[in-house]
């Protein structure tokens, strides 16, 4: 009877085993069970919350745990975008703090790398739910990919006394950054359950995602939470400035505190209370505008100018893959002729304007890349090479820097005659997911994204983007300035992009560091 009742409690653990295996489209997390769907091979779950949603009195507070549910989960569909004035498929809401997986494990015993995008906006527009980002190609690759939600514009941005006093930190603004550091808390906690390791994230963006990167390397609140970062058109080491441009949009708490009084007058409240009880959609701004829709410096999240961080070994070392797009100026060109162009050269740049005509030449009748380039560096450029200098210069990682430049060669006379890689190109070919029906879409396009899809995923399990079947990537130093030029079918390295026109936009800044804040 003692050996029945023994086997039988055997039988009966096995079978209670058995029932408590899910399948492999549904996975455990710490708030309970998501169920996805298998899609080519890979089990992808869309819309998982990482958050409690942050409306009614938790507008304008730090993200709080996601609540636990009973039942299943269907995360089989994208959850809402942040509030903007743009609306992709998926919708907007102020409910948006919601995340995406894709991983080719079958089991939580792979332990499988994790890339993490965080997509770009300017910090005013923003969703995981866009084609060109869809993770599948990425993932099939080996890696895990997961994407997450951030809040923009003022909901995400907006600083005030009131909040800041109601604050357990003394501080606010910054809620977008801090949706991406849950986001990655959660990550820790729950992507081994997807097959993943959380020992192994690496996160990646482009635009103001990759400038959100650079501020989490450089944020004390996200330490430990990756051991990887690549920016695609990123960096944040402009100095403060009360009048923001391009490249120096940073501003202090007490400035973005008195912006948001104002703010509060022209939205004719009295308190933070009355903005609570306005709708999300009072909070959607005409026009794209950076005060209150932009990071501070608030010395808590992030501390302080990041260049002075970074010259005093105060960020999260850890391997960085680093660099922008040939003709980022295109998108963001400072003048239509050259008249405008210089007037506001000028305008922005004072006592160094003469010089930086010099070497950001303007044509008699046109404004060519030469000048915008001016664009390009002051906001991306110089930005990048000051990571990859200071790092090198500092820091124990490796740094591999990186210059896009895949383009045609356009006829002389039209129209697009001498323009290079536009803003935001990139982001297709590292992901993998160019437009096969698109008739101007070449083989060389699709060899190069095969080739940057490899380098950002062995970057991701290794550290260091060199492998089988792509071209050797060395390190970059001071001593060895190398740069990875992802051009044609074939990369090879170079010299940094206008180096000298680097140089004196170097001076420049450095210049704005020792005058008064304004």
């Amino acid at each position: 009877m003692k050996n029945f009742n023994y086997f039988t409690a055997l039988l009966l653990l096995f079978i209670t085993g058995a029932c408590s295996t899910l399948p492999p489209e549904q996975v455990k997390v710490e708030q309970g069970i998501v169920q996805g769907t298998m899609e080519n091979g890979l089990r992808v779950f869309k819309g998982i919350p990482f958050a409690t949603p942050p409306v009614g009195e938790l507008r304008w507070k730090s993200p709080q745990p996601a609540e636990k549910w009973k039942g299943i989960k269907q995360t089989t569909e994208y959850a809402p975008a942040p509030m903007q004035g743009v609306t992709p498929s998926s919708g907007i809401s102020e409910d948006c703090l919601y995340l995406n997986v894709w991983t080719p494990a079958m089991s939580s015993d792979e332990k499988l790398p994790v890339l993490v995008w965080i997509y770009g906006g300017g910090f005013s527009f923003g969703t995981t739910n866009d084609p060109a980002c869809n993770g599948e190609n990425l993932a099939k690759k080996g890696v895990i990919v997961v994407s997450i939600a951030y809040r923009v514009g003022q909901l995400g941005f907006l600083a005030h006394p009131e909040l800041s006093a109601e604050s357990p930190n003394h501080v606010s603004g910054n809620y977008g950054l801090f949706d991406q550091i849950a986001g990655l808390k959660w990550i820790q906690k729950n992507i081994a359950n997807f097959g993943g390791d959380p020992q192994k994230v690496t996160i990646f963006g482009e635009s103001a995602g990759a400038i959100s990167v650079s501020m989490l390397c450089a944020s004390p609140l996200a330490k430990g939470l990756f051991k990887g970062a690549i920016s695609q058109s990123g960096g944040s080491f402009g100095p403060k400035r009360s009048t923001t441009q391009p490249g120096e949009n940073m501003k202090s708490l007490q400035l973005a505190e008195s912006e948001g009084v104002e703010y509060m007058k022209n939205m004719e409240a009295s308190s933070i209370s009355d903005l609570r009880k306005l709708p999300a959609e009072k909070f959607i701004p005409k026009t794209w505008t950076l005060p209150g829709s932009w990071p501070i410096i608030d010395g808590y999240v992030i501390p302080d100018d990041q260049y002075k961080l970074y010259e005093a070994y105060k960020y999260n070392d850890v391997p960085v893959l680093i660099g922008y797009n040939s003709d980022e100026g295109a998108s963001f060109s400072p003048g239509r002729t050259p008249e405008e162009y210089i007037a506001s050269v000028k305008n922005r740049f004072g006592q160094f304007a003469d010089t930086l005509l010099q070497v950001y030449p303007v044509g008699e009748h046109t404004v060519p890349k030469s000048a915008r380039d001016i664009s390009r560096d002051a906001a991306f450029g110089w930005h990048t090479w000051s990571w990859a200098r200071l790092q090198s210069q500092t820091g124990k990682s490796n740094v591999y820097y990186y210059y896009f430049d895949q383009h045609p060669n356009y006829p002389k006379g039209s129209p697009q005659y001498g323009y290079g890689s536009p803003h935001g190109q990139d982001v297709r070919y590292a992901f993998m997911n160019l437009d096969s029906l698109n008739p101007n879409t070449t083989p060389s396009d699709f060899k190069l994204s095969e080739v940057m899809g490899t380098y950002w995923t062995n970057f991701t399990k290794y550290g260091n983007p060199n492998g089988k079947g792509v071209p050797e990537w060395p390190t970059f130093s001071n001593e060895h300035p190398n740069v990875m030029y992802l051009s044609g079918s074939k990369p090879f390295v170079g010299n940094v992009p206008s180096e000298k026109p680097l140089q004196v936009l170097n001076d420049y800044f450095k210049w704005r560091r020792t005058i008064e804040y304004k």
